[in-house]
């Protein structure tokens, strides 16, 4: 998944008196876009250093997170007046670098989580409650209004990733959304006010696919930082009807797939893909 980066370690404790160097990564953010070096034919990507941007001023700087021994920066100032080398840097579509399999894969998990950090920045720079401009927290990852003390901290989307399962033909649902993302992909959905993970389950099989199931076995997570989400994996078993009312309205294709049936993902970034392919490998019999 896009987080295995072993034996690299994202360490994300905020810190707010680490301070730049020559050596420091920025990560500039404009528009759903990241400032990168590409090499389009190694698949190679780089992030620029504090030289290559001519960064002066401290404050438009503030610490992201660190991996290995290079450390992240978020550029917070005016994009528009970096001066920078045209000929090597170049703002590319967020949507651009998790379609391929750029290298190295540390720097790709490094733009899931910075996008996930830029976007809240970007939108908590003035206070919800009395509509004062922010200022950072000193002691943690927050925005503290200085005029009536609200604090908002990174928003975290907790949602669910389904794998339905019918232990008797040993099969496997796979889906399509109806816009958006073209691959197969499993059940899924956000938890809402006042449900457990496990409601959420429940909840998102009878709406999408309108089945009853139990047995509901935890499989892994995943932080995935380009919905601002952390998924929760599940397997479950179909419990009476075992046929599909498939939700037309979110969804293009809903089927039972045995495991010789089932196609994976082009990339291995996403925990869908990790449990429609432990499915695939295993079949019910090889599932948590």
């Amino acid at each position: 998944m896009i987080q295995d980066i072993n034996p690299l370690q994202l360490n994300n404790h905020y810190d707010p008196d680490i301070k730049s160097d020559d050596k420091s990564l920025v990560v500039v953010y404009s528009e759903k876009s990241f400032l990168l070096a590409v090499n389009d034919e190694t698949g190679e990507i780089a992030y620029p250093h504090i030289s290559d941007l001519k960064v002066t001023t401290e404050s438009d700087l503030v610490y992201l997170f660190g991996i290995g021994d290079e450390k992240f920066f978020l550029f917070l100032g005016n994009t528009g007046e970096l001066s920078y080398d045209g000929s090597r840097f170049a703002f590319v579509d967020f949507s651009r670098v998790r379609s391929r399999l750029f290298s190295p894969k540390h720097y790709v998990y490094a733009a899931f989580t910075a996008f996930h950090l830029a976007e809240w920045y970007d939108v908590t720079r003035f206070c919800g409650k009395c509509g004062s401009e922010n200022v950072n927290d000193r002691i943690e990852r927050a925005r503290v209004c200085p005029k009536c003390g609200n604090k908002i901290y990174p928003r975290i989307n907790p949602a669910v990733i389904i794998g339905v399962t019918d232990k008797e033909s040993n099969r496997l649902i796979l889906t399509k959304y109806r816009t958006g993302f073209g691959h197969n992909a499993l059940v899924a959905g956000f938890t809402e006010i006042g449900e457990t993970l496990e409601e959420t389950v429940k909840r998102e099989v009878m709406e999408e696919v309108g089945l009853n199931v139990t047995n509901i076995r935890y499989y892994k997570s995943q932080p995935w930082g380009m919905a601002s989400d952390i998924l929760a994996g599940f397997f479950c078993d179909v419990t009476g009807d075992t046929t599909i009312k498939m939700d037309d309205q979110e969804l293009k294709y809903a089927e039972w797939n045995s495991p010789e049936e089932i196609v994976l993902q082009p990339m291995e970034y996403s925990l869908t893909n990790e449990m429609m392919k432990l499915f695939k490998e295993r079949g019910y019999g090889g599932t948590i």
